[in-house]
């Protein structure tokens, strides 16, 4: 099969550098959302600098710089889809980025995660493309452990609940079969998601630490399919938003305890 043909070369005909050098005014830690009205919103609320841009023949991906507490933290907008979060963060990387934080919702395989409850990924099971460029083909990566107990450390000191769990990271989710589901949730996967795996293993073949948060979106693990806050758009937003105090807090205590 093509994606058994892993080529260990880290050097490719066309490479990040290429596009992008380091830049001294990057922060080393980035905090990433899906979110357009997050970012709107952090825009809003912090005194923001753009310092770079990623762009592309769909869109510009600013990347902001805000300070908290006399700390530079990198605000950054991330594309749905691992082809397109794995691109960009590519070049984010050639531009500085040690650490990174990936903040967004996920679909829920176990039923009694509650809407908006938040979840860090442990593992990864790679049912996307991108990751099998980056490492041989094996079904699972598992997230960085010091990452994982570093945001672990940060939300128990900030007295938020929180799960903790295998995701499995699909390109297609219109192929998300009750048959395939039901395969996953033995697996042991509690969410589903689009970049997690495939972000994870990039993270671990340029030697830079990588984790992510969750929000529980919609439900798939009932009866029947419930959408919940996934269709509900801007009228969800109260309640989304309320994870930016706490990806910030996190982000900082990465960037405190990473190099």
């Amino acid at each position: 099969m093509l994606l058994e043909e892993f080529d260990r070369n880290k050097k490719a005909i066309l490479n990040p550098d290429t596009f992008h050098k380091v830049l001294p005014e990057m922060p080393k830690t980035c905090v990433s959302f899906f979110s357009k009205s997050i970012i709107k919103e952090i825009a809003e609320k912090y005194p923001v600098e753009q310092i770079a841009k990623i762009s592309s023949a769909t869109a510009d991906f600013p990347i902001y710089k805000i300070n908290i507490n006399g700390t530079d933290i990198g605000i950054y907008q991330s594309p749905v889809g691992a082809p397109a979060c794995v691109s960009n963060y590519e070049e984010l990387i050639a531009m500085g980025i040690r650490n990174f934080l990936l903040v967004g919702c996920c679909g829920c395989l176990d039923k009694n995660l509650e809407e908006y409850a938040i979840i860090i990924p442990t593992a990864a099971i790679r049912d996307e493309g991108t990751s099998y460029h980056y490492a041989p083909p094996y079904d699972e990566t598992e997230i960085n452990k010091k990452v994982i107990d570093i945001l672990e450390q940060k939300l128990n000191s900030l007295s938020i609940n929180y799960s903790k769990g295998k995701t499995w990271t699909t390109d297609a989710f219109f192929r998300e079969t009750k048959d395939k589901m039901e395969r996953r949730k033995n697996q042991g996967a509690i969410t589903v998601d689009m970049e997690c795996s495939a972000m994870n293993v990039v993270s671990e073949f340029r030697g830079v630490n990588f984790g992510q948060i969750f929000y529980a979106a919609d439900n798939l693990g009932g009866e029947e399919y419930d959408p919940r806050n996934l269709i509900q758009g801007a009228g969800s937003f109260d309640s989304k938003k309320k994870i930016i105090p706490i990806a910030l807090e996190c982000g900082l205590a990465m960037d405190e305890n990473l190099l």
